[in-house]
């Protein structure tokens, strides 16, 4: 609620996202239309398994964009240390254990407003990391996380120096 007594409208997904989280780590792109028809509302492109680490700026990033998140949804196999809650800019944000893949990240803002962010593998060479987030956030796309990970060579890791 504003001051006024007023309900606060909820936000929608800005019109276009595609920066940096935090400078020199993970990037973050939503998708660049309202209507939300696509399988995935935007890609993550963490820097590392840590999720301690990572988690903190993509939550505050989607607050600025979305408003308050409540909930985090993670396969635990896929990250390191899944903790059930962290606090992050004073709030508390749940962490929920899904099967949804290292792929896939589920947040939830409210109640029931749920968001499905394409994740794309800390080790991934930056032409293939930039060609899932595209399609990813595609306003038509049908493909799922996986397979497009598959499709761009998202899914192997880049050769180490």
């Amino acid at each position: 609620m504003t001051g006024s007594g007023t309900p606060e409208a909820p936000r929608l997904l800005p019109d276009a996202v595609h920066r940096p989280v935090s400078p020199g780590t993970s990037l973050l792109r939503l998708e660049t239309t309202h209507a939300r028809e696509g399988i995935l509302d935007g890609a993550w492109w963490p820097g590392s398994r840590d999720i301690g680490a990572e988690l903190p700026s993509l939550i505050t990033a989607l607050t600025e964009h979305l408003g308050p998140v409540t909930r985090v949804g993670l396969d635990t196999s896929a990250w390191d240390g899944l903790p059930t809650r962290l606090v992050i800019d004073g709030r508390v944000v749940h962490i929920d254990s899904f099967p949804v893949g290292d792929d896939t990240v589920l947040i939830t803002r409210g109640d029931r407003d749920h968001f499905s962010l394409l994740v794309v593998p800390p080790d991934t060479m930056p032409d293939a990391a930039r060609a899932a987030m595209a399609r990813a956030v595609r306003a038509d796309n049908v493909t799922g996380a996986g397979q497009i990970l598959i499709d761009t060579g998202s899914d192997t890791p880049s050769p180490p120096d």
